[in-house]
């Protein structure tokens, strides 16, 4: 049961109050044994700062605890010393105590900036500076997405660290790093994802900083501002000024065939130039299948195929709309346009399957992971899955994991909504409907509703609805799976994978590490075979046909190893370069990640479509463990050169396979 607000404000104020007596403790003990008797008080710090509304009561008392001595015999001693880039990797890395320890350092420094606390070692400009450089180097902290380095290194404190980041951005302003926002926003749009939430956080907090008297920006990143702004808020001249949905109903009732025509045509061309759906766009969908339905196609920005599929589904796209398209799911327009254009409707069981969907009763569990009514939408939560559906549909690529530790089930079902949509669409239906979803394991079934009546969910954050309601009872069919395997001295993945993902996944199993040992036992054997399945000019210039499930070991910026993780093949092409580069599905939610030693993650720029990673063959190889194939389609001995081959294995001797005993 959820605590109440009152028990909220009761352990606030008990958190408090075990802070003030740890602090006057600390305050009356001798000047060389404060750092030793500083752990109390640091414990009690990180839990009054996880507290939702905590933040607040330590930043008032940050002046007594730099008097109690809180910082003395540790590196924060001296302000003036400290670095931005190490602080914002402290934030990044650290854990408990030393991570405490960032935080109120930082509150310092925003006491500084306030006039509130001096320091002989820094003036309020010089603080603000100082935090304006750790934001902008921990701008993903700010308003998320976080990368996989960040989940796993901070754990529990992830939401304490991000609610202390934004606490620091109100106190201290954009101003410094607006630039840094703008570019970030384009960035994460870049990659298209289905969920926007905190894009729209961002826009807002530009629009504010711009709409403020605070010093301008270049007028080319304003230029760029600009257009996240006016897709969000004003993308039409109907619209422009923002006046609200209802002055825009009434607009459109008095405007004529032409000015209608260049609404719709301003809708589409604002919403895929950025990703963006603006809350008018539905109404203006709504108007149209009222008054003048030729314009859809423009509204949706459709070329020939997606007109097509829309003119050959007329009832079940105008019923969508009406079901589920609202200011509140406007995102799902863009889904929507995108499953058009995909052409999935014209495969014979998606069309029905949209049809159960439209009008599919949800059992209780479904209700209360969906959470609270969307208000003004009727039928709320029926609505908000079937707009999480459309996106998904329309947006295979577009999903992510959330805050949540799993990935494979984000995987799959990126996986079925490019491979098998009706799939996706039954395991939604089973999830929402009847609260289980029953799979089979080497002709076993398995139930999720008895599995999770045995192992309850995990929660859930910064998922879309589609994740809310299937994901519970995908990671308990998954993790059963694994379970079943124990003993087997192998990877469990070998058989986990082609029964959880699906029929396509290649039956030829490889991996670079030795289970029981953590040795790298054949890694040339390893990066010759990945040669021989993948790359063109050594398989046969096969391309890669159903999407592969593949397994990388993740590195931070350091070249640092992280832990492994989930992540789909979709094609090896060669780029504009003329490079051969792997594209790939990576459901972290922000895929454009440094990996040391050169290696970049590279979402825009190299061919790559909406959603999609890549990198240089080699390098991919270098971070890859496992992956899937089709032994009959293996290329016999490649000859690859023995070059490219000492390049892999050099990159990951000098990355994650550090440590490990590598045999050639």
């Amino acid at each position: 049961m959820d605590d109440t607000p009152a028990d909220t404000e009761q352990a606030l104020r008990r958190l408090t109050q075990r802070l003030d007596e740890a602090c006057e403790r600390l305050a009356r003990t001798a000047a060389f044994a404060k750092f030793t008797h500083a752990a109390q008080v640091l414990e009690t710090a990180r839990k009054l700062l996880a507290h939702p509304q905590g933040i607040e009561a330590v930043h008032q008392r940050i002046g007594a605890l730099t008097e109690a001595g809180i910082f003395s015999g540790s590196d924060w001693e001296h302000p003036e010393y400290l670095q931005p880039s190490m602080a914002a990797n402290t934030l990044k890395l650290a854990q408990d105590q030393t991570l405490v320890l960032e935080c109120l350092s930082e509150l310092r420094l925003v006491a500084i900036t306030e006039g509130t606390l001096d320091d002989p070692g820094v003036d309020a400009d010089t603080a603000r500076r100082f935090l304006a450089r750790v934001l902008a180097l921990n701008l993903r902290l700010v308003f998320g997405p976080v990368g996989e380095s960040e989940r796993v290194h901070l754990g529990r404190n992830l939401p304490m660290v991000q609610r202390h980041q934004r606490f620091i951005a109100e106190r201290v302003g954009f101003g410094e790093v607006i630039e840094e926002l703008i570019g970030e926003i384009w960035r994460i749009l870049a990659q298209r994802p289905v969920v926007v939430g905190h894009v729209k956080e961002m826009i807002t907090s530009v629009a504010v900083y711009l709409d403020s008297d605070e010093p301008g920006v270049p007028a080319a990143r304003a230029r760029g501002a600009e257009r996240l702004i006016s897709a969000l808020y004003g993308p039409t001249r109907g619209c422009q000024e923002d006046p609200g949905l209802a002055i825009y109903r009434e607009r459109l009732d008095s405007m004529d065939e032409t000015t209608l025509r260049n609404e719709a045509l301003g809708l589409g061309r604002a919403m895929h130039d950025t990703g963006l759906v603006s809350p008018y766009h539905p109404g203006f969908l709504h108007f149209a299948l009222e008054q003048a339905p030729e314009l859809l196609p423009s509204a949706l920005g459709l070329s020939s195929t997606g007109t097509d599929a829309l003119g050959c589904y007329p009832e079940l796209v105008h019923t969508l709309i009406r079901r589920a398209i609202w200011s509140e799911t406007a995102q799902a327009v863009y889904g929507l346009a995108g499953l058009l254009e995909r052409g999935i409707l014209y495969s014979d069981p998606v069309a029905p399957a949209l049809w159960r969907q439209i009008h599919l009763p949800l059992c209780p569990a479904a209700r209360r992971r969906l959470g609270e009514r969307i208000p003004g939408a009727a039928n709320a939560p029926e609505a908000f899955l079937l707009a999480g559906a459309i996106s998904v549909l329309g947006q295979p690529r577009g999903l992510g994991q959330g805050n949540s530790p799993t990935c494979q089930s984000a995987r799959a079902l990126s996986m079925w909504s490019s491979n098998d949509p009706d799939y996706l669409l039954q395991i939604v239906a089973w999830s929402a409907r009847d609260d289980d979803v029953v799979a089979h394991f080497e002709g076993q079934p398995l139930s999720s509703g008895e599995l999770l009546a045995r192992h309850p969910e995990a929660p859930l954050e910064d998922v879309d609805a589609v994740s809310a309601v299937a994901v519970p009872h995908l990671d308990a069919i998954y993790h059963e799976m694994g379970r079943r395997c124990i003993g087997r001295g192998e990877d469990p993945h070998r058989w986990v994978n082609p029964e959880f993902h699906g029929w396509w996944v290649g039956r030829g199993f490889s991996i670079a590490v030795d289970v029981a040992t953590g040795a790298l036992p054949d890694l040339r054997g390893f990066a010759r075979r990945f040669y021989a399945c993948y790359h063109p000019s050594y398989n046969g210039n096969n391309p890669v046909i159903p999407p592969q499930p593949a397994g990388v070991a993740v590195t931070d910026s350091t070249a640092t190893f992280i832990g492994w993780h989930a992540i789909t093949i979709e094609r090896v092409s060669i780029d504009p370069e003329g490079v051969v580069r792997v594209y790939f599905f990576n459901p972290n939610n922000d895929s454009t990640q440094d990996w040391g030693n050169g290696v970049m993650v590279s979402t825009e720029g190299n061919g790559e479509r909406h959603g999609e990673s890549s990198l240089p063959f080699g390098q991919f190889l270098s971070r890859l463990y496992i992956f899937h194939y089709d032994p009959r389609e293996e290329a016999v001995d490649p000859p690859v050169p023995r070059t490219e081959l000492d390049e892999v294995i050099e990159r990951a001797r000098n990355s994650w396979a550090a440590g490990r005993e590598i045999h050639q």
